[in-house]
């Protein structure tokens, strides 16, 4: 059976995701979980995002994505964790993770 990445539902699922990528390789992968990658974590997190879009606000939302895309292209450029980009993803984490503790502004 091929791997397949939770979607995250709520704010703090995607807060999970987010603690598991930063307990991760650059890359992803997982010998326990095969197929599992950076391209099926990210997708579900942004697909994550989508899901809680209203939750967030459209300012907020907007922003994690922004977020996630840097993280990606950090993690994409750097998967032996060997010229600092990666690091530069992890410390996106800790700002995507800021963003979502946020209390969304009342209308």
């Amino acid at each position: 059976m091929a791997y397949q990445a939770h979607i995250p539902e709520t704010i703090s699922e995607v807060m999970d995701l987010l603690g598991s990528i930063m307990l991760s390789p650059p890359t992803m992968a997982d010998s326990e979980f095969p197929g599992r990658n950076l391209d099926t974590e990210f997708s579900a997190l942004n697909e994550g995002l989508k899901r809680v879009r209203k939750r967030l606000g459209e300012e907020r939302y907007e922003k994690a994505v922004d977020l996630s895309n840097r993280m990606y292209a950090h993690f994409a450029a750097d998967p032996g964790d060997t010229n600092g980009e990666a690091h530069k993803g992890y410390l996106l984490i800790h700002e995507m993770d800021a963003l979502l503790k946020q209390r969304r502004p009342k209308a």
